[in-house]
């Protein structure tokens, strides 16, 4: 039927988007994101949960999406758009469909504390 969901509807687009051979596919493929994980890890001590507050993001997705945000020049609020509305910018990012989009607010303060470590700058320039 016209307008109706299939079951398999959402994992035909995302096959399609990996055959297609996009710009971002094609990044994602030759650079390994998760080289840069100790340096992140460092660069963003995690928090006392013991106040609460939402966990962090995992570091390898946040510096996709900060990749993705200097890439396109991209404000915070529109990376946080673009990541909900495109299926090629989720993916870059490595976020499954069921799974949170890191808001406007998680991105200024991860690249704010990046910056302020120097790790911003050593990451682009290994990038």
């Amino acid at each position: 039927m016209a307008g109706q969901a299939r079951l398999f509807d959402a994992e035909e687009r995302l096959r399609w988007l990996s055959a297609s051979g996009g710009p971002l596919e094609r990044l994602r493929a030759v650079v390994d994101f998760e080289a840069f994980r100790a340096e992140l890890e460092a660069a963003l001590p995690r928090a006392d949960r013991s106040r609460g507050g939402r966990p962090p993001y995992d570091a390898a997705p946040m510096v996709r999406v900060l990749v993705l945000q200097a890439l396109g020049t991209l404000s915070d609020e529109q990376t946080e758009y673009q990541l909900r509305d495109r299926l090629s910018f989720m993916r870059f990012a490595g976020l499954a469909l069921h799974e949170a989009v890191p808001d406007a607010k998680a991105v200024w303060p991860c690249r704010g504390r990046l910056t302020r470590a120097g790790a911003l700058a050593r990451l682009f320039a290994r990038f």
